[in-house]
């Protein structure tokens, strides 16, 4: 009797099992996404600014420990706090936005532990020169959002790079450091029906 309902029982906990293990897709909330930079300016101070526009994705199963993401960067929304600057960053001697408007980044979530992911694996395009980069996780964290009630994740991620590789020297035959910090500070909501595009 007992071994003839085993079969069941076991197909019974694999649907349980593989219903538990579900990729959630989030969208990234523009309104409290805003990747940010450091970078040098002769050793003198550090240059700091953001952009202002981006969008993209997250893909995440918590219980398998695998997910992919997508972040997709507005070039021509760079702001240091300074117009002129601004001005500069976008035009043919730096980031040359109305040939490459864009920069982006797409990778997979790795090294989980406790269900949250602490590395991201994958590939920064930025001045249309494409480049592995991986970013560190400094925190990941998903709960119900209070006003909306539905599920919310937020994280911050970092990792420096070499800005000459991406064709971005400007200054340094003056003695300006090319390694520029990179942050990401992220929040996405589930993706519902309504959100979907």
């Amino acid at each position: 009797m007992y071994l003839s309902r085993l079969p069941i029982l076991l197909v019974l906990a694999f649907a349980a099992s593989t219903a538990a293990a579900e990729e959630k897709i989030y969208v990234l909330d523009p309104g409290h996404t805003f990747p940010s930079f450091e970078a040098d300016h002769m050793g003198m101070s550090t240059w700091r600014g953001k952009f202002n526009h981006s969008r993209g994705e997250v893909r995440i199963d918590r219980e398998r420990g695998t997910g992919q993401v997508e972040v997709v960067i507005d070039s021509r929304s760079i702001d240091f706090g300074l117009d002129a600057l601004n001005e500069w960053a976008i035009g043919e001697q730096f980031f040359d936005t109305a040939k490459y408007p864009e920069a982006t980044y797409r990778g997979k979530l790795t090294a989980f532990r406790d269900g949250a992911p602490t590395q991201v694996e994958g590939e920064l395009t930025l001045h249309g020169v494409t480049r592995p980069l991986t970013l560190t996780i400094d925190r990941f964290k998903c709960q119900p959002h209070p006003m909306h009630k539905r599920d919310w994740c937020g994280a911050d991620a970092h990792a420096t790079f070499d800005r000459s590789q991406f064709g971005l020297d400007a200054g340094k035959d003056y003695g300006f450091d090319m390694d520029v910090t990179l942050r990401i500070q992220v929040e996405a909501d589930i993706k519902t029906d309504a959100a979907a595009p």
